[in-house]
């Protein structure tokens, strides 16, 4: 496969050359998780994935509890289908104890972890912050590493946010709860990890074993790609780097066309992913930012070209767009037209809009 081709294919699995008519628990749990450090993001991703998608189409599955937001992959927060957090939840826990060692090292083994997890379960049978439930574990281990405790609990004790009437579905600063008081299901033993594999092939090929672990945040995955036998396909990426896929997964030509489209910050296509499929060598910097960031990016012809952001007043909202490099007329036009269209989506009570394009 040629680099175009690869690109292809993975827009094809992300809902990124056409929108698609696909329930938006489905589309979710399709994607398997979308990156959700901040409310909007998966907002504007549905959007740029889904025909006709309405801010409550979501907001309806959060209230339903049909998606849920909280610590998975990687030990970041995501939107995922309730039922895909009951079923992979448990078998991410390894990921979350390593990380949890690299973060803490030595203050992690001054820490009586299951202790501290008896009462941390009880105290989030009911929904409060993780301001206040650092409170309650140093008022039950004066001796604690508040910020050592609190984040032990975070990475070993299943919780969700809880929604509330915000216009993105979450307030700022979410309470949590205990993901099987929330879901009334407790979350399922792991009996392999295959799946998971399965399940980000069919979103995110196709891919290499480190694709798939610095995805899923798992290690050690080379056992289960080969434990999968014909459910798996090699196939020659770009250099002739082998890759897995599934084998009826969707491959389109380097001829396919693809639309310009916006991917909010953090987009699960984008994070963790090392080759050039969608971001340029080149580009990288504009892309990957410091403290962990991820840039919103505006695809031009299934690629990176450029950055954006949204402003606001009580009047006015603003789409600022900073291309890589000069675009011809055309596509400026296109872009314009998309961003005007997502502008309105996010700011539907402003009264009057302005896209902007600049070259970076």
């Amino acid at each position: 496969m040629t680099l175009r081709e690869l690109n292809r294919a993975t827009l094809a699995r992300q809902m990124l050359l056409a929108r698609e008519k696909r329930p938006v628990v489905k589309a979710v749990g399709h994607l398997l998780g979308m990156q959700a450090q901040l409310p909007r993001p998966p907002f504007t991703g549905l959007w740029s994935r889904l025909e006709n998608f309405t801010r409550a189409d979501l907001a309806t599955a959060v209230q339903a509890r049909t998606v849920v937001r909280a610590t998975s992959m990687r030990g970041t927060i995501h939107l995922m289908a309730a039922a895909d957090f009951l079923k992979f939840r448990g078998c991410l826990q390894p990921s979350f104890d390593a990380g949890m060692r690299a973060i803490l090292r030595e203050r992690a083994d001054k820490l009586d972890v299951p202790s501290l997890l008896a009462v941390a379960r009880a105290y989030f049978e009911q929904p409060h912050t993780f301001e206040d439930a650092r409170d309650h574990l140093v008022s039950k281990f004066p001796r604690g590493d508040e910020r050592a405790m609190g984040y032990a609990v975070r990475m070993a004790l299943p919780l969700v946010q809880v929604p509330g009437p915000d216009r993105w579905a979450y307030p700022a600063q979410a309470d949590f709860v205990s993901a099987a008081s929330w879901l009334r299901k407790p979350i399922a033993a792991c009996s392999a990890l295959g799946p998971i594999v399965l399940r980000y092939l069919a979103a995110y090929g196709p891919a290499s074993v480190k694709d798939a672990q610095a995805w899923t945040g798992l290690a050690n995955l080379e056992a289960t790609f080969a434990g999968l036998g014909d459910k798996l396909i090699t196939v020659s990426g770009p250099g002739g780097k082998p890759l897995f896929d599934l084998p009826d997964a969707p491959r389109p030509g380097a001829d396919a066309v693809a639309p310009v489209r916006f991917l909010p910050e953090w987009d699960s296509v984008i994070v963790t992913r090392a080759d050039e499929r969608i971001v340029a060598k080149a580009d990288r910097p504009r892309v990957f930012l410091s403290a962990l960031r991820v840039a919103a990016l505006v695809l031009v012809d299934g690629m990176a070209a450029a950055t954006w952001k949204v402003s606001a007043t009580a009047s006015k909202a603003t789409l600022q767009i900073d291309s890589f490099k000069t675009w011809p007329a055309a596509i400026r036009r296109d872009v314009t037209a998309e961003g005007d269209a997502l502008l309105r989506f996010v700011e539907p009570q402003a009264k009057t809009y302005e896209v902007k394009v600049a070259t970076a």
